[in-house]
């Protein structure tokens, strides 16, 4: 909870930054693809070339993602539009389900019923190397931004990169990955066509495609379900939670505590405390207010801080 005021905004600039890199590595990468595909008729490429375009078009839904979560809270919506990113950012995973997965599944199936003869392969290999290194620039971003991230919470990336409450930087890390793993699998079915002449390798690789992104799709929809239904804040969170309220000098005890996310870096936090002393009643409530102003100035992650009073019968909350 000892985060600067500065930090999460640093974090969502860096998202943006994240998003802009992969939209531009893409996009450039699915018009490459598509010629290939065009010149050399490879099951693969098309399959590649698919899941380019599918990425392109969630690299936009992710950026409105974004854009959309960091809007300013109104009267309306005083805990802000932070879960906006988690809606936008389930549109991108359905439409990486239904385009990437599906057409590329469909498209390799359809290539091992009708078998059709590929060429130009030269071409296929040029394109795949340029993408390998585009992706990986993409790539590179995505997980250095998950690195600070991970090391801050203490955590490894790969777990750091699941339980990250940024949609985003987590999308384009997984598609980036998959991309990467996908253009390897679209290069042993190149490969394969080419030396033993069947175009069957090249199905399968487009299926293989196909079948990673679906895995990958589901697991981002599945955490993006998460945080819509309400994802709690980590035991990590908590316990820095009740320090904070802890350090107060007013603040005795700590017996309730709930955090729920409520969009990137952003939680909303519910606390019963027992304050030092015996107050008025019309001091109560104005060390409560006081109390929710400071933490919620004093800690960027917490958008809207709520603190009742303990009876004497709960028990302490431990750090």
């Amino acid at each position: 909870m000892a985060t600067s005021p500065t930090s999460h905004a640093d974090s969502g600039g860096e998202s943006t930054l994240t998003v802009v890199i992969a939209f531009v590595a893409n996009a450039l990468i699915a018009v490459a693809k598509s010629v290939a595909a065009v010149l050399t008729g490879s099951a693969s490429m098309v399959a590649e070339a698919t899941h380019s375009w599918a990425d392109t078009g969630n690299e936009i839904l992710l950026l409105v993602a974004d854009r959309r979560a960091r809007k300013v809270p109104d009267r309306a919506h005083p805990l802000g539009f932070g879960r906006e990113a988690y809606i936008w950012s389930l549109f991108a995973a359905l439409g990486l389900f239904a385009v990437g997965a599906g057409v590329s599944i469909t498209h390799g199936i359809q290539e091992l019923v009708n078998p059709a003869p590929a060429s130009d392969f030269g071409v296929a290999y040029a394109v795949l190397g340029i993408a390998f290194v585009l992706e990986a620039i993409s790539f590179r971003q995505a997980f250095k931004q998950l690195r600070g991230e991970a090391h801050d919470a203490h955590r490894d990336i790969l777990a750091h990169a699941l339980l990250t409450s940024d949609p985003t930087v987590r999308a384009v890390f997984a598609e980036d990955a998959a991309a990467l793993i996908g253009l390897v699998i679209a290069f042993a079915g190149v490969l394969a066509h080419q030396l033993t002449g069947s175009p069957i390798p090249d199905a399968v690789g487009s299926i293989a495609v196909g079948v990673l992104l679906g895995v990958i799709a589901l697991v981002l929809l599945d955490r993006n379900r998460r945080f819509l239904v309400g994802e709690p804040g980590t035991p990590e969170l908590r316990g820095q939670a009740v320090a904070k309220l802890l350090s107060y000098p007013e603040v005795e005890r700590v017996t309730y505590l709930r955090m729920e996310f409520l969009g990137p870096h952003q939680v909303y936090l519910v606390a019963s405390v027992d304050l030092i002393g015996d107050y008025a009643e019309s001091r109560v409530a104005h060390t409560l207010r006081d109390l929710e102003n400071r933490i919620t100035t004093e800690t960027a992650a917490v958008r809207k801080a709520v603190l009742t009073l303990s009876t004497s019968e709960e028990p302490s909350l431990s750090v």
